[in-house]
């Protein structure tokens, strides 16, 4: 690959890239894809969970693998690339590009809801896109170091959260019923769910497109993946218990902030805004991750000449890809401007899955030599990643299908031919 541009600087631990991971994942679903999933599959919103994680974990090992043979800026664009050919990993490296481009706007309009009326959430989302992409500005590590206390502190507001949910009231299992749709709580449903919560687990790719600025790449990055997304997944498991409990399907299904509202309903409502305050900063921590691993394949794919060249440049001073960062940043406020939060993380979950599904599909190209984990699972993973697709929302496969379009017109046009 070439190197146009320069080089990123290792400065990563096994901490920071972990850190990372769980910032994207932690702030990207627990307080916001609940909602759209308790509307799909009602009170089986755990099954839901169950499938979604399974989905994710066989995605996760798959990365995993790939990432400790190929241990470079770009994810599952080069793996592609290098496994299946030029045009899987284009399609991979686009598709990433504007899922997680999706999951920027969608984390943007969390912040929003969490923190101001209606009214003004839009112009507060384009806010808290433009601040955390002057952050990443400014390096890595800063980037790292912030993720790391942003954990910290969305998990002790969680503790407190679940806590006070619990002991403020118990209402009963399911108490609100199914509601939210027709589909509730059949096998559509249920895959729908999973489709919008594996929009939540997707965070440790993060992870794998930091690549070139991790220390020692091959033992840490499948390290730091697989431990960002078991801590996530027990972090999602109990709180999904919790507001099921709490409030019910049809509660969660019928608010943006359920957690919040799981706590404001009971005896220990005055925790309420501590609550909201760590959905904000939760959904911050996520776009600041999200901001970071998304220039980062755009700049792979500006090296092979997939995207414009002027994505390319790395900053002198602070080693970052400050052009792709600034891209990123006013695609995604443009989103915000355009779609609601069910729409972003509807055409978030299809262009991330597809990226999954051409990272499966090169884990299993991979000889015994290189291979830590068995077969089935990229094969697994492979079928979840397409029956997941297929059960998203026909708007969020229609505008997919029509964007990865104009991506392969793109490279067509551009004369980039595999």
């Amino acid at each position: 690959m070439t190197t146009r541009g320069g080089l990123l600087a290792r400065r990563l631990t096994l901490g920071d890239a972990t850190a990372i991971g769980l910032g994207s994942m932690i702030g990207a679903g627990v307080f916001a894809a609940f909602t759209p999933a308790a509307r799909a599959a009602g009170p089986l919103l755990l099954v839901g969970l169950v499938v979604a994680a399974f989905v994710a974990y066989c995605n996760a090992t798959s990365s995993a693998q790939l990432a400790a043979r190929y241990p470079t800026s770009g994810g599952t664009y080069v793996y592609g690339r290098e496994r299946l050919g030029e045009w899987p990993g284009f399609v991979a490296g686009w598709s990433f590009v504007i899922g997680k481009t999706a999951s920027c706007a969608a984390m943007a309009l969390t912040v929003a809801a969490a923190l101001v009326p209606a009214a003004w959430q839009k112009p507060v989302a384009v806010l808290a896109l433009l601040s955390m992409a002057a952050l990443n500005w400014f390096g890595i590590t800063r980037t790292a170091r912030l993720t790391r206390v942003i954990v910290v502190v969305v998990l002790v507001v969680l503790g407190v959260a679940v806590v006070a949910a619990l002991a403020g009231q118990h209402r009963g299992w399911g108490a609100g019923g199914a509601g939210g749709s027709s589909a509730a709580g059949s096998v559509p449903g249920i895959l729908q769910a999973a489709g919008f919560l594996f929009f939540a687990f997707a965070g440790y790719a993060r992870v794998a497109t930091l690549g070139e600025e991790v220390i020692d790449p091959r033992r840490t990055i499948p390290r730091a993946i697989l431990l960002a997304l078991a801590i996530t997944v027990v972090v999602y498991g109990v709180v999904g218990v919790v507001l099921l409990v709490v409030v019910g399907a049809d509660g969660i299904a019928h608010t943006a902030t359920p957690l919040v509202d799981a706590v404001a309903a009971g005896r220990f409502a005055a925790l309420a805004p501590i609550v909201r305050a760590g959905a904000a900063l939760a959904a911050l921590g996520a776009l600041l991750a999200l901001l970071a691993g998304v220039s980062r394949t755009t700049l792979a794919m500006a090296r092979n000449r997939d995207l414009p060249g002027w994505l390319g440049p790395v900053h002198p001073v602070h080693r970052v890809p400050h052009h792709a960062e600034i891209a990123v940043a006013v695609a995604a406020s443009v989103l915000v401007l355009t779609v609601d939060l069910r729409g972003a993380i509807g055409f978030s979950s299809f262009g991330v899955l597809l990226y999954y599904l051409v990272a499966n599909a090169s884990a299993l190209t991979q000889g015994p030599r290189d291979r830590r984990y068995p077969r089935v699972l990229p094969i697994a993973g492979i079928a979840g990643c397409a029956v997941l697709v297929i059960a998203l929302p026909p708007a969020s496969i229609v505008g997919g299908v029509l964007v990865v379009a104009i991506g392969i017109g793109y490279r067509l046009v551009s004369g980039k031919r595999a």
